[in-house]
């Protein structure tokens, strides 16, 4: 059995989604986010976001971490800028837990699980429920997203890499 954990970076909301399984079959599957205010200075988000994702790694022990890459809009590049410190505190946090991680890209992650690079946020949330077989609606949309990339991960699973 293999247990892969997916990660929508986010300031505000990080999605987190864990699936266990073999191949195409999901036998177990959790999700949720870790949460930060505006009210918080910048470190003091990104530590919660660490913490917290440092001590879901020590706990679940997954094969895999699967990270959706960071992406920046031209409109707003600051936004692309603080992605990336989020994203490193992640990363941090999965090579100190000793996992493996791997990064897929926005556009092939919507690729691959909807056939569709250009799918749109209500797509690819409805491509992971039907996968999973839920009928309600995965919210927020940032655990969606972290489920989706969890199953591309455990689709793509080889011992040492994905």
């Amino acid at each position: 059995m293999i247990k892969i954990i997916g990660i929508d970076p986010g300031l505000s909301d990080t999605g987190i989604g864990i699936v266990t399984g073999e191949g195409l079959r999901v036998r177990e599957y959790s999700y949720g986010t870790v949460s930060t205010s505006k009210r918080e200075s910048l470190p003091g988000r990104l530590a919660k976001i660490y913490s917290r994702l440092y001590a879901i790694l020590n706990d679940e022990k997954p094969n895999q971490m699967i990270v959706e890459d960071v992406f920046s809009l031209n409109q707003y590049p600051k936004s692309g800028i603080t992605l990336g410190k989020v994203t490193g505190v992640i990363l941090l946090a999965g090579y100190q837990c000793d996992v493996p991680v791997s990064e897929v890209s926005v556009r092939s992650a919507k690729q691959i699980l909807t056939g569709n690079g250009n799918a749109g946020k209500s797509q690819l949330e409805q491509a992971v429920r039907q996968k999973l077989k839920l009928q309600e609606p995965i919210r927020p949309d940032h655990a969606s997203d972290a489920l989706g990339l969890a199953l591309i991960g455990l689709y793509r699973y080889r011992e040492g890499s994905v």
